[in-house]
């Protein structure tokens, strides 16, 4: 067994909350989501990432408006529907309840 197989597992079981919690700080890019978890060594890459964005767009937890850019077509900011705040928080708890269960081994 790898260890690259098991961490890669953990990220992507991960991925939800960690892009969540980042639009929910601002309305982003979904360029600039990359690059805050490239930042913090979640690796993800642009075919990931906007399937992933799309899947929470049509769950109602993202939507998202168009910005004009100075370097090209307009481009598109995703932000956390109240919907998406709910669940992000619901996520969270969940998150410190296996934090917590893994800890007492």
């Amino acid at each position: 067994m790898k260890i690259e197989n098991a961490r890669a597992q953990m990220r992507k079981g991960t991925l939800d909350m960690c892009i969540l919690s980042i639009i929910s700080k601002e309305e982003i890019y979904p360029s600039d989501i990359i690059k805050k978890l490239k930042k913090s060594e979640m690796i993800v890459v642009e075919g990931t990432m906007y399937p992933l964005l799309t899947r929470l767009k049509n769950a109602g937890m993202l939507d998202y408006s168009w910005r004009e850019s100075k370097s090209g077509p307009p481009r598109k900011y995703y932000r956390l529907t109240k919907k998406g705040a709910k669940y992000l928080e619901e996520l969270r708890e969940s998150w410190k309840a296996i934090v917590k269960s893994v800890s007492t081994f």
